[in-house]
C-alpha cells in the first residue's frame, strides 16, 4: 500500500534534500518547522520510520549518542562528530590502511569509523558550550 505524500512528509524530505550531513530528530524537527509550520515531533518520528522502511533514509549510529539520519544511497563515507555543538558531519572516502590493522587470519566484512573533535565553527570559538 502506497503512503500518502503529505505536505509534512514533503517538508521532511526537503530538509534532507537540502542538508549534506546526518541530522538528529530534533534537528529534523527544527528544520522542518521552517518548511511547514505546526509540524510536531510525533510526525517526525513516524516519517523517519517510514522513510527508513522505504530505504530513502538510513540510520547513522554514533557511540553514546541518539541516532542521526541521512539520505540512503550515498557513496561509502564516515562521520565526524563535534563534541561541542553535538552535530555530525560526513567525511568522504575511506582510510586505505584498514587492511593493515586486521590481525592475521581475521576477515574484515565491514567497518564504521567515527572521528570526533571540534567542527570548524566550534574550533574557532574558545568558550566551552558556545555554538
Amino acid at each position: 500500500m502506497a503512503k500518502r505524500n503529505t505536505s509534512q512528509r514533503r517538508a521532511i524530505r526537503d530538509v534532507f534534500d537540502s542538508t549534506d550531513r546526518p541530522l538528529s530528530t530534533q534537528e529534523v524537527l527544527d528544520a522542518a518547522q521552517h518548511h511547514k509550520s505546526g509540524i510536531g515531533i510525533a510526525t517526525i518520528y513516524r516519517t523517519l520510520k517510514l522513510l527508513i522502511e522505504e530505504d530513502w533514509l538510513v540510520t547513522v549510529t554514533l557511540p553514546n549518542e541518539p541516532p542521526r539520519y541521512e539520505r540512503a544511497g550515498k557513496p561509502h563515507h564516515h562521520h565526524f562528530y563535534c563534541l561541542r555543538c553535538k552535530r555530525a558531519f560526513e567525511v568522504p572516502g575511506c582510510v586505505e590502511l584498514l587492511d593493515t590493522l586486521i590481525p592475521p587470519g581475521f576477515v574484515l566484512q565491514g567497518h564504521d569509523l567515527v572521528l570526533n573533535g571540534l567542527c570548524v565553527e566550534c574550533a574557532g570559538n574558545t568558550e566551552p558550550g558556545s555554538t
